[in-house]
């Protein structure tokens, strides 16, 4: 569902270009090898020569606002302590469960922090659309522009205009599987959809129910058939047409949706494949999410499509890993040259210019600070936190699947979508998909499905 240095004179620029070409210079050959801390450790002097050009901001603050809360939100202030240390800001870490409303709430009061962690593009639009916020410096953009790529940049951007860089990312483009029964019964990782239907089949033809999945969500039941479906919209019609269903630049319930919920349903619908270990399709609806690959386990299920953050969901001791009890492999597209991906992610986004915020801002964007967050992370709460970010040394990583999933949004091939329902107005994306996707698992028509969606969509 439903988480990124010259000295006086540099300190003394009051913000703009100055402040931007200074920053510039410094935001890169930065990688792995020069963060300046591996777990809340104090930056050395030596290690400081990257933070150099930030110049000295004694005295300064900056006030970072997010829903990122205990226990993630250690290693995000860990990672923090490097440009403190070496430029004597101090930085104000607040997480807040309520985040997603106060953050407008403020924006819109004119008491916004300096930066807030935002979890999605459209958020990130309506807090732009309130005034408060400010465009990203130069220094922001250039690293963006050699860290991420285009994709990424368009969801941090308003109007043509650029406003925050990527934090960190997540990858929902995943099939979790048994090493073991792989091995032990010649099954091949499949590369691409037809591969994958082929392998389901020929589980399917064991007596075994190869998938298992459930929607099961409290108020949000529905949400992981919205993944199935964005999946599928990103792989058979393409980037492009998936952009234009998540504005509704096309019907929800023209051809390409309509042909992407039937291909889901290929498999959700289909009793011969589901609920592995857990009963028919209707069961999918009344098995929660956090249970519905569990299965795989005791060897009742064999697949299950779920984000990277599911590894939580096994229990303590499940060794996850590509020699473990359980891994996941990259969901294939229609040829093996095909590399979509839908997923997540955070934007650092700023409502003031003044030159700590600048710089601060910029250390974010930087491979710098996204390998010195992985190693924190890892050392601190053993993973769980990748970012996009190209300079990320995927060997910072100790987690398998944080390694997978940053390997997957590495290669140079992958086309990058976020998760569709989320980009959607609240009425659909959070409502109507939610409902509908749930009415139709347990018996209505795709075309039924689609057309109450289509319905649902605000008219203006």
């Amino acid at each position: 569902m439903s988480s990124k240095r010259s000295s006086r004179t540099l300190a003394a620029v009051s913000g703009g270009l100055g402040l931007a070409l200074a920053l510039a210079a410094c935001s890169s050959g930065t990688s792995g090898g020069t963060t300046a801390a591996t777990g809340g450790t104090t930056a050395a002097s030596g290690e400081c020569a990257a933070f150099a050009a930030y110049g000295d901001l004694t005295g300064k603050k900056v006030d970072v606002y997010t829903g990122i809360v205990t226990p993630e939100d250690q290693p995000y202030m860990d990672s923090y302590k490097p440009f403190e240390d070496c430029t004597h800001a101090k930085v104000n870490y607040v997480g807040d469960k309520a985040f997603e409303t106060q953050i407008l709430v403020r924006a819109k009061a004119g008491n916004p922090p300096d930066i807030a962690i935002v979890p999605q593009p459209g958020l990130l639009a309506q807090l732009v659309a309130t005034g408060a916020a400010k465009a990203a410096p130069k220094a922001v953009a250039d690293n963006v522009d050699k860290f991420w790529g285009a994709d990424w940049k368009s969801y941090g951007s308003v109007g043509g205009k650029f406003y925050a860089a990527p934090s960190g990312a997540s990858v929902k483009s995943l099939v979790w599987y048994s090493p073991k029964e792989f091995t032990d019964n010649g099954y091949k990782v499949p590369t691409t959809l037809d591969e994958m239907m082929a392998l389901t089949q020929k589980i399917a033809a064991t007596g075994k129910k190869p998938w298992c999945a459930g929607i099961g969500s409290g108020e949000a039941t529905g949400w992981p058939i919205t993944d199935w479906m964005e999946e599928m919209i990103l792989r058979l019609s393409g980037p492009e047409v998936y952009d234009q269903w998540v504005t509704h630049k096309i019907a929800f319930n023209s051809a390409a949706p309509t042909a992407a919920l039937d291909a889901v349903g290929a498999y959700l619908k289909n009793d011969k494949f589901v609920n592995g270990g857990l009963g028919d399709v209707k069961s999918i609806a009344t098995t929660t999410f956090q249970d519905g690959g569990l299965p795989i386990l005791d060897g009742t299920c064999s697949l299950h499509q779920m984000a990277s953050f599911y590894a939580s969901n096994f229990p303590k001791g499940t060794k996850v890993a590509q020699d473990g009890d359980v891994f996941a492999f990259y969901e294939p597209g229609v040829k093996a040259s095909d590399h979509p991906v839908e997923g997540g992610g955070e934007f650092n986004l700023a409502f003031s210019d003044r030159p700590e915020v600048q710089a601060f801002q910029t250390y974010l964007s930087t491979d710098l600070w996204a390998n010195t967050k992985a190693k924190i992370s890892s050392t601190a709460t053993g993973g769980g936190w990748i970012s996009a970010n190209k300079g990320l040394d995927v060997a910072n990583l100790t987690n398998p699947i944080d390694k997978l999933s940053a390997t997957i949004l590495q290669d140079p091939k992958t086309i990058f979508r976020f998760d569709g329902s989320d980009q959607m107005p609240a009425a659909i994306g959070s409502d109507a998909f939610w409902k509908q996707a749930t009415a139709w698992i347990t018996g209505q028509s795709t075309k039924d499905t689609v057309d109450k969606i289509e319905a649902a969509w605000p008219k203006s």
